[in-house]
């Protein structure tokens, strides 16, 4: 799920807004905000890219160090706002002054290249969600059109059934292209938030209906194996990182509260609540559909009325989410090209580049069509910089003037090492298994391998 708030069209032009919501209202944005919640997609894919028990484990440490990172953001934004008497800073404005202030000539010198390396990096998660939302929808929709021969009124005995064959998932996805086309060209995000309403509905629900189904008959667990091949870990690293990137929002968040003080206090409390949901769906699904699992928790669902509506309820929201999160690179990359154009033609560019930025979203889906890879490709090339390595370094230059304990600097060096490792391996692994593909079906290897953790991405 997606928060219906509406940041300024530009970065300059944010300010703190008092008053505007409560600490209630902030904990649900920043619980929404959260990718992972949006998919059921990763959902059982995830996991067993590690030893079993070492999945849960894994994902806490790697959400603790996220949500630290989120609170150093906000610790050094809070900091130039007072040092630089702003009312607002973001996070690519954060890095740039940090730069700014750092001993370093040539870094003082090269500060603005902060602010395009976050842009960049915002720009490639955001399209990634977006590619990630083609997959989805396409492999979901295809499911249901394909079982609705054998879809029945009985969902307690969830048996193999013959599928009957459609088009390629590719060509759902082309069949898809105009509607979202269409989606983005709504340009004004208080519009938006009515769909976001309407998508966070219907994920809830769908969200309430798998739990329900996944804690039935729990199979005994003895016969999972114990360890997972570790060549598999870097994708399961990728894809919990894609999980907890939610960084992006923190400070829009915080600039909206109305008493911004509390805000670190909602920051733990709504990603505590992101985390528990994230490792229970994992654990639960993994133990109920074990090796089975496919690259979305839906597509493990029975194929009866009530789990094929559930399939097609949370595709809905997933659709509806996709103009949200296509807003932010939409706001980044679209003025860059209005502002050159003549001002008659300023709205057929503008329309021109939105579809354009769709369509490369579903070109590389439709290369990429294997849905676990692409978050995971996605979570360690950008979610890891943005969520890892970025704001441990951002509190080392920040402060370094003022000192820091050695204990801070080993702690922001351990968590930046693990964030650029795991992009480093992630990278490779995601693209090793792109290129050449390993003998055995997503399902049975790389999906076992990512199979706990996706759960967490619901």
């Amino acid at each position: 799920m997606v928060p219906d708030l509406d940041p300024p069209v530009k970065r300059q032009h944010w300010h703190r807004t008092p008053g505007v919501a409560s600490g209630g209202e902030k904990c649900r944005h920043l619980v929404e905000s959260s990718p992972g919640s949006l998919l059921t997609t990763v959902s059982l894919s995830s996991f067993s890219a590690t030893p079993s028990q070492l999945g849960p484990l894994s994902l806490l440490v790697i959400g603790v160090a996220a949500v630290h990172c989120m609170g150093l953001l906000v610790k050094c934004a809070r900091h130039f706002c007072l040092r630089l008497n702003k009312p607002f800073v973001d996070y690519g404005d954060t890095v740039m002054y940090g730069l700014e202030s750092s001993p370093s000539a040539w870094l003082r010198n090269h500060a603005h290249w902060g602010r395009r390396v976050v842009d960049f990096f915002l720009i490639v998660t955001q399209l990634g969600f977006c590619c990630v939302y083609f997959v989805f929808l396409a492999d979901n929709f295809k499911q249901v059109v394909e079982a609705a021969n054998s879809t029945t009124t009985n969902c307690h005995n969830n048996e193999t059934v013959i599928l009957t064959p459609t088009m390629d998932s590719r060509l759902y996805m082309l069949a898809l292209l105009p509607f979202l086309v269409l989606l983005v060209f709504i340009r004004n995000l208080r519009v938006l938030s009515i769909f976001s309403l309407l998508a966070n509905i219907s994920m809830l629900v769908s969200l309430i209906l798998i739990y329900q189904f996944i804690v039935q008959g729990l199979p005994n667990p003895s016969h999972l194996p114990l360890v997972a091949p570790w060549k598999t870990y870097p994708l399961f690293f990728g894809t919990a990182i894609f999980a907890f990137e939610g960084i992006g929002m923190v400070l829009p968040l915080e600039n909206k509260m109305k008493d911004p003080q509390k805000f670190p206090f909602i920051l733990y409390l709504g990603m505590a609540i992101v985390t528990i949901v994230y490792i229970s769906l994992g654990s639960l699904g993994y133990l109920q559909f074990g090796a089975s699992i496919q690259g979305s928790i839906t597509l493990n669902l029975p194929n009866c009325w009530l789990y094929q509506s559930v399939k097609l309820l949370y595709s809905i929201g997933i659709f509806f989410t996709y103009g949200l999160q296509f807003y932010v690179p939409a706001e980044i990359i679209v003025p860059f090209f209005v502002s050159r154009a003549p001002e008659p033609c300023q709205l057929l560019v503008d329309l021109a580049v939105r579809t354009a930025m769709v369509c490369l979203t579903c070109i590389l889906a439709v290369l990429i069509p294997r849905l676990d890879l692409v978050i995971s490709l996605v979570g360690s090339v950008s979610s890891s910089a943005l969520a890892l390595v970025i704001p441990p370094l951002l509190e080392v230059i920040t402060y370094s003037s003022e000192g820091l304990g050695p204990l801070t600097l080993a702690k922001d060096a351990l968590i930046s090492i693990l964030g650029f490792v795991g992009f480093v391996v992630g990278t490779y692994e995601s693209l090793a298994e792109l290129i050449q593909p390993t003998a055995a079906p997503m399902s049975t290897n790389s999906s076992r391998a990512f199979a706990y953790g996706a759960g967490l991405l619901l």
